[in-house]
């Protein structure tokens, strides 16, 4: 016990000087603005207490393979009853073959025969055992891994966007392997529970009393185990925590690796990781300990019992009150009493562990989807196209509204752009339009149909977006184009290049449509990544395409074809367009203009032009984009927009 407190009480020191010096440091440190500096908004959602019903809710994924489990349980009965009788086999040959007197040469061979089958026995019970829970293990953490990455699929975007991706790959990766060692080792540590229970039993039957002077060491173990157990679990749940901070703070520096060269941010991102790593090693180191501590105290108090036994136990052979054999089965059991004991507080840790991860775990499929199809949600076949926004009120954070009374219609093939400064709530509209998030006020519908009543694999199916920077996933580029429609043929992915225009750049790669595309297609220009999303949005022949305009300079030729390829791919479809780009906008047949998530202006391009207000004094400014207007004029325009 005192070597445990003296633990706690340098471990306390350790962070006292750690936060003094972290506090000296304060006042030169660079800005926290990366490397997973924020407040992660992951661990205010899952919270680290632990919870008892983490175990029954993993055996619901052991159950399909329950009677694997029933015969590795079998088995370990089997190899712990072997292990018990081997004392009981070399008690029977000291005392009967070579002190008895009369003893033979037979008794003996009969003895080592018996030894003979126990050890077959123990090698095949430990084999089946190892192989059906190691064969259980992978299949049920297969299966949780599948069920956790369903659940992601589904979840709102509304979580996903306050998650960081390295604390959820910690729990897809480092916490299910947690509970696959946890399912290896409960049946092993049930093996050595009734190893234990045996082992208190026979030499309780051999001798009572010298049984019960040999476990009254076990008191003494108790009352360490009892203060010892809160501080383990709390160093454990911490280690969990810090681990998954610094993975996540690793995922954000790598993803944001081309802002950081290129803001030449590399050694403040390094020393701000480090502070995370740094963290995390203390966490792990002050566990390690943890894990470690009880061990020499369970090999001491081994050797303590031990001793009992060859003290008493010798009197009483020198007294004849007891049989050497009887004395040697006690030191062999002695010896196996404290194993068990041994490797239960090794496994400790790794149970902790798991309940940790487990609750994490489980949390993420607890996480509610918040936006679920209604029992009748209609899945319509074809759609006509048509899209009303009615007083629609939407924000991301409660009582802080990004949009606010939006009203405007889309007929049926007609193109919207929408034009705004930034922040003014466009892309918030596209994201309701596809319901990835619930407006608070109003409604938005199609077809006259409120986008709730629609099942959301009919949303996917009728809408396609092509996002501002168009993600292409790794794998062949005809694989990226048919992504949406899996059923499409060569001819069809073919066909759908030659009219956005990116046939002729396909052509003219290695592998032609069979060209591996690197991450995020990074190996493409953007241009060319633009035009293979249109492709993909023309091969899913959606009846409503939503595109937010690439915001990026490319070369007049690339911005050419891009005009052209979407000219031809808004043809017969309804189109609301995030326009940044002046060409884009004079191409819409009505523009919406927002500002602070209000509908400021609507028409077309000459009547907002003679109408003299915001769109015409953004455009009267005369730059190719409107996000190359500077923040100050576009403040100003506004401004002048707003007296008049």
């Amino acid at each position: 016990m005192t070597t445990i407190q003296d633990q706690d009480h340098d471990q306390d020191r350790d962070r006292d000087r750690d936060r003094d010096r972290d506090r000296e440091k304060d006042a030169a440190r660079p800005p926290r603005a990366v490397v997973g500096s924020q407040i992660s908004h992951d661990e205010e959602m899952f919270g680290a207490a632990f919870d008892g019903k983490v175990v029954r809710r993993f055996f619901t994924y052991v159950k399909p393979y329950k009677h694997r489990i029933y015969i590795a349980l079998f088995s370990v009965l089997v190899f712990t009853g072997a292990q018990l009788a081997i004392p009981l086999i070399i008690r029977y040959a000291i005392d009967k073959a070579l002190i008895a007197e009369g003893g033979s040469g037979s008794i003996l061979l009969a003895a080592m025969a018996a030894f003979a089958v126990i050890i077959l026995i123990n090698y095949g019970a430990s084999y089946l055992q190892d192989l059906l829970v190691g064969l259980t293990g992978e299949n049920a953490i297969f299966d949780l891994r599948r069920a956790m990455f369903m659940h992601l699929q589904h979840v709102g975007l509304s979580f996903m966007d306050k998650t960081e991706i390295g604390r959820m790959m910690s729990r897809l990766q480092g916490d299910v392997n947690s509970l696959q060692e946890f399912l290896e080792n409960s049946i092993t540590a049930i093996g050595d529970l009734v190893l234990l229970v045996g082992i208190i039993i026979i030499m309780l039957v051999l001798d009572f009393w010298l049984g019960l002077l040999t476990l009254s060491v076990v008191p003494v173990l108790l009352f360490v185990r009892l203060v010892w157990l809160p501080r383990a679990r709390v160093a454990f749940r911490t280690a969990r925590e810090t681990n998954s901070s610094a993975n996540g703070a690793l995922a954000e520096g790598i993803h944001a690796v081309r802002t950081v060269q290129g803001m030449g941010r590399e050694a403040v991102n390094f020393e701000l990781y480090k502070e995370k790593a740094r963290e995390n090693l203390r966490s792990h180191l002050r566990s390690a300990k943890f894990a470690q501590a009880m061990i020499p105290i369970v090999d001491t108090l081994t050797g303590a019992a031990m001793g009992i036994v060859v003290v008493v136990g010798g009197a009483l052979v020198l007294d004849d009150a007891l049989d050497i054999g009887v004395m040697v089965a006690f030191l062999f059991y002695v010896q196996r009493f404290f194993d068990p004991i041994r490797s239960l507080t090794i496994q400790y840790s790794v149970m902790q562990r798991a309940m940790a991860s487990g609750q994490r775990i489980f949390e993420v499929l607890e996480v509610p989807i918040a936006i679920a199809d209604k029992a009748d949600a209609a899945r319509p076949e074809s759609i006509e196209g048509e899209i009303t926004f009615e007083d629609v009120t939407f924000g991301y954070v409660r009582g802080l509204p990004v949009l606010n009374d939006i009203s405007f219609a889309v007929r049926k093939g007609e193109t919207v752009a929408l034009v705004g400064p930034t922040g003014s709530g466009k892309t918030s509209i596209t994201s309701l339009l596809h319901r990835f998030y619930e407006v608070w006020d109003g409604a938005i519908k199609i077809d006259g149909i409120d986008v709730k009543d629609y099942a959301k694999a009919a949303l996917g199916q009728h809408i396609a977006m092509v996002l501002q920077d168009p993600f292409l996933f790794t794998g062949s580029i005809f694989d990226n184009i048919r992504y949406r429609t899996e059923s499409a043929s060569r001819e069809d992915v073919e066909r759908a290049a030659k009219v956005v225009g990116a046939h002729e750049f396909i052509s003219l790669l290695p592998d032609g449509y069979d060209t591996m595309l690197e991450q995020q297609g990074r190996n493409l220009s953007l241009g060319q990544r633009q035009l293979l999303s249109f492709a993909r949005a023309l091969v899913a022949d959606a009846k409503i395409l939503i595109l937010d305009e690439a915001t990026a300079n490319i070369d007049s030729y690339t911005e050419r074809q891009i005009q052209i390829a979407l000219k031809r791919l808004l043809d017969g479809r309804t189109g609301i367009v995030i326009a940044h780009r002046l060409a884009t906008v004079r191409g819409a047949d009505r523009i919406v203009v927002l500002q602070e998530g209000r509908i400021v202006e609507t028409g077309t391009h000459d009547a907002l032009i003679a109408a003299k207000g915001l769109y015409a004094r953004l455009y009267a400014l005369n730059y190719a984009s409107f996000d190359d207007i500077p923040e100050d004029i576009l403040a100003d325009a506004i401004t002048e927009q707003a007296r008049t």
